[in-house]
């Protein structure tokens, strides 16, 4: 099952809707970062509201995902999660640290912009001078 990639300007929105086996979660995080590495994405907000559980092999990947396409230089934000997902995670040692989090999909990319926008990228900026220009 392929999951979605939605491009905002230089900001991926990707969505996990449905469970995902093992080998799923492993073709999402390659199509993930292939998609940061062919579009030069800036930011990657993951949002996991639909997932009311997460096994230790997806909190890695959740995890290694992240890290990964920091390395590709994408900020990078999971918004949506459960509070029984977060208990999950930190019980199993899988806190995700470094990696913002938000309540909601609205916030994340809020926060992605804002990160963008910190770490001096001047793709926003000019696009938030244009549009108030126009």
């Amino acid at each position: 099952m392929s999951i979605p990639i939605l491009r905002l300007g230089e900001i991926l929105l990707v969505s996990i809707q449905v469970d995902l086996d093992d080998n799923e979660v492993m073709e999402f995080q390659a199509d993930i970062l292939h998609k940061i590495a062919e579009v030069e994405a800036r930011g990657l907000v993951l949002d996991i509201t639909a997932l009311a559980v997460v096994d230790s092999f997806m909190a890695r990947t959740i995890n290694d995902t992240a890290r990964m396409a920091r390395l590709l230089g994408a900020e990078v934000v999971i918004c949506g999660m459960r509070p029984s997902v977060a208990l999950t995670l930190v019980e199993m040692g899988r806190g995700l640290v470094g990696i913002a989090a938000a309540f909601n999909l609205d916030e994340g990319v809020r926060q992605i912009r804002a990160q963008i926008a910190l770490r001096g990228d001047n793709y926003l900026i000019n696009n938030l001078e244009s549009t108030a220009n126009a």
